[in-house]
């Protein structure tokens, strides 16, 4: 590896962690925000989803100058894939982010609580997020593939909140619309469980040299739930 190389390598990997230090912040902010009695934090969160745009243009130029004029190959080239890669996971989560902020604002609106369950589903995957970067700075297989397992149990959180939001809008149709609201909160939270795993996985593409083959263990049963109560009606 040239030294030219090496330095670039080393400033992409700094902008990838602190990209994913302000995924951090940002879900953990918006998470926070389900749980106070304002909406100032979710404020805070929409406010600085710009910064990832511009993270995400900077790790993208970098990639471009690091193909053109370095061209690194085997490992250096994986590298610098998997960091554009996990990028692009990072932005979406920050995407999926600001949607959650933007929901528990109009909650806050209508003088709505999140349920607890939701935020218990929002820690989960704040954590799974935290440790999938983790993973990526330690390079840490072994941690990449303990985040890659909890996707399922991420998801077997998501129906059972799926299931108990249903059944409070069949008792109390008049909170039909604050319950949707929570229910697409609880999409984005299992969407970015999803990019969490993403992340999980290139981390072990990175370091083992071979794209993951197993089947991700999944466990949202959300479809099958709403046609077994749909048919119930």
């Amino acid at each position: 590896m040239t030294k030219p190389l090496e330095e670039e390598l080393a400033r992409l990997k700094g902008l990838v962690t602190g990209m994913g230090e302000l995924t951090g912040v940002q879900l953990q902010a918006a998470i926070g925000s389900t749980e106070g009695p304002d909406s100032k934090l979710a404020d805070n969160v929409i406010q600085r989803e710009p910064e990832a745009n511009r993270m995400m243009h900077e790790i993208d130029n970098l990639v471009i100058r690091v193909l053109a004029l370095r061209q690194p190959w085997a490992i250096d080239l994986r590298e610098v894939l998997s960091a554009l890669r996990i990028a692009i996971e990072l932005e979406r989560i920050c995407d999926h982010v600001e949607d959650l902020a933007q929901r528990v604002i109009t909650l806050r609106a209508a003088c709505v609580e999140p349920v607890h369950s939701l935020v218990n589903l929002g820690r989960f995957a704040m954590k799974m997020v935290n440790d999938a970067m983790h993973a990526y700075t330690q390079r840490d297989t072994l941690e990449a593939q303990q985040v890659w397992s909890r996707d399922a149990e991420l998801d077997a959180m998501y129906t059972a909140f799926f299931r108990e939001r249903l059944t409070y809008m069949l008792e109390d149709p008049g909170r039909i619309s604050a319950n949707t609201q929570m229910l697409f909160m609880a999409r984005a939270i299992e969407r970015i469980g999803d990019r969490a795993t993403n992340i999980a996985e290139i981390v072990r593409y990175l370091v083992g040299g071979t794209p993951v083959e197993e089947e991700r263990p999944k466990a949202d049963a959300t479809k099958s739930l709403l046609l077994s109560t749909a048919s119930s009606q």
